[in-house]
């Protein structure tokens, strides 16, 4: 923060554009200065975690639909790319269709779903990726309940600067639709009133398909990257409903639907994860303090922890906040 204050003062350039700037050479500079892999490893994984919560918060946050869909999709992308290249593709040919595969499932499913709202729709997706886990776990192709293992082609080096490229560039396209761009003005329309923005022209299903489709494509393809990274597959983990519980609980203790939610809370909930595992050894202290998490940010900081920078106080008015999200998901 110092160096950012200090070099706000002599530029004529805002302090969030120089925080950027800093983070992402710190980002580019990291392998090189880590004492250890395990570091690597580490900004590998959270890079991903951030990437994954702004995929969900463009369809959970802008959009206003609870998607519980989005760890089915992060999963087929991890098990279309480790197919391809278990049957000889190269990395960069496997990682397109685990790109379109997921779009084109999210197209199909969101067909007869995104005319849902509230529940239903939430209801709607949880079972679709309830559904692909339990077709996984029995499935040969996949390695059904034994998962599979996927040939090592990329060394941590490599992966780190893959994985940090794809997450800079769509983080950077998600800027543009979501905050420079109309596309923004129509997802949040939607969402504070899905009738009232249909009266003012907008084509509602068509822009939420639009989301939907981009958030699935973005998860497939970070699927795709983790599956070869971690270099095994199992239904249980890769299409786990603990993959979106963590997106969405990252964006709400950042800012839901704020582009700087999940950059501040990813990395916030990542670092809570990695201690508690190093104190308790399992996840039964992880979820625990995961629930509490959620229980402080819905009843006493609904805008999260970004809410709290911008100035705003936390409020406590907790039927007040409890009936604010009851109408957030009734929409």
């Amino acid at each position: 923060m110092e160096v950012v204050r200090w070099l706000s003062n002599r530029l004529p350039i805002s302090r969030g554009w120089i925080a950027v700037v800093v983070l992402v050479v710190g980002a580019i500079i990291l392998p090189y200065v880590a004492p250890s892999t395990f570091w690597v490893r580490l900004g590998t994984e959270l890079i991903m975690w951030i990437a994954l919560a702004q995929s969900w918060n463009m369809i959970g946050g802008y959009t206003g639909l609870i998607s519980f869909g989005q760890c089915a999709f992060f999963g087929i992308g991890a098990y279309v790319m480790a197919l391809l290249i278990e049957r000889g593709w190269a990395f960069a040919p496997a990682l397109l269709p685990a790109l379109v595969v997921p779009a084109l499932l999210a197209g199909v499913i969101g067909l007869p779903t995104l005319r849902l709202r509230g529940a239903y729709f939430a209801i709607a997706t949880w079972a679709f990726a309830e559904f692909v886990r339990q077709a996984a776990l029995v499935v040969d192709v996949t390695g059904g309940s034994t998962g599979m293992r996927v040939r090592l082609i990329l060394d941590e080096r490599s992966i780190y600067y893959i994985m940090l490229g794809a997450a800079l560039l769509w983080l950077g396209l998600a800027w543009w639709l979501l905050e420079s761009r109309p596309f923004g003005l129509r997802l949040r329309a939607i969402r504070d009133h899905d009738v009232a923005a249909e009266m003012l022209g907008i084509a509602t299903t068509q822009v939420k398909m639009q989301a939907f489709i981009l958030s699935a494509a973005v998860a497939g393809v970070f699927g795709g990257l983790y599956g070869v990274w971690i270099t095994f597959l199992h239904p249980d983990s890769a299409l786990s409903q603990g993959i979106v519980d963590e997106m969405v609980v990252m964006t709400m203790l950042g800012g839901i639907g704020t582009f700087v939610g999940p950059l501040v809370g990813a990395p916030v909930l990542y670092a809570i994860k990695k201690i508690l595992w190093v104190v308790w050894s399992d996840n039964f202290g992880y979820l625990v303090v995961i629930g509490a998490l959620v229980v402080i940010v819905v009843l006493f900081m609904p805008d999260g922890v970004t809410g709290l920078f911008a100035g705003r106080k936390p409020t406590l008015r907790p039927l007040e906040n409890l009936r604010r999200l009851k109408e957030f998901i009734r929409r």
